[in-house]
């Protein structure tokens, strides 16, 4: 009997250790859900405002070039990325949640938060995809001698935090206005702008003006 009974403790063991290493993988496969690179719904993480500011002292301070020659066909977009998805499908994809695509991979149905303003959009019809840096402004800060390749490269760029998803309306208001002319609506977004313009300006090699690095380095400075 002792045996028998000791067989059942065994058991009985082994069955709640089991239950609970059961338990511990569901838990851990639901972290690997929620961290996982298909959770992500943003552009690329910028730099720390440490390295921006680096960066930041890096660029070339000078005076902001003329807007003569410039057109937004000299940087052709949106470029194909795979299929039938072009760039701006590619980032409302990346940018939204429980985003639905047709057969040529336009976005039927989803859902976007922009940052900029803090609005949310369940049409993609509402959001556009921002350069961060725009393109005329790159014009004016070195990217009217660059080659059609690179503009076509700058103005698709997936890479770094150039394009994101934002209210339609916001995006056309910025224009393409600096950031000592035009900062988003939502102040607690600074920073991250910040960053992200500093590290696309960095990593092109574009220029900024007096005004510019100044309004730049304050919010760098603030965060």
């Amino acid at each position: 009997m002792h045996r028998t009974r000791g067989a059942f403790a065994r058991h009985g063991f082994y069955a709640r250790r089991a239950t609970l290493l059961g338990t511990l993988l569901a838990l851990c496969a639901g972290l690997l859900l929620l961290t996982g690179p298909t959770a992500q719904a943003a552009p690329p993480t910028p730099p720390s405002a440490a390295t921006a500011r680096s960066y930041l002292n890096a660029l070339t301070v000078r005076a902001e070039g003329s807007s003569s020659g410039y057109s937004r066909d000299r940087f052709p977009h949106w470029i194909t990325q795979s299929g039938s998805c072009n760039t701006r499908e590619v980032v409302l994809k990346r940018d939204g949640t429980d985003v639905v695509r047709n057969s040529s991979c336009a976005a039927t149905g989803g859902r976007w938060y922009s940052p900029f303003d803090g609005a949310t959009w369940y049409a993609a019809s509402d959001v556009d995809i921002d350069h961060v840096v725009p393109l005329a402004e790159a014009w004016r800060s070195g990217a009217s001698s660059w080659s059609t390749a690179k503009r076509q490269a700058f103005a698709n760029e997936l890479g770094i935090a150039q394009l994101i998803a934002v209210t339609d309306n916001v995006n056309q208001a910025k224009g393409d206005k600096d950031p000592a002319e035009w900062m988003p609506p939502r102040t607690a977004y600074h920073c991250t702008y910040a960053r992200m313009w500093v590290w696309v300006k960095y990593d092109y090699g574009l220029s900024v003006d007096s005004a510019e690095r100044n309004k730049l380095s304050s919010v760098l400075g603030g965060c």
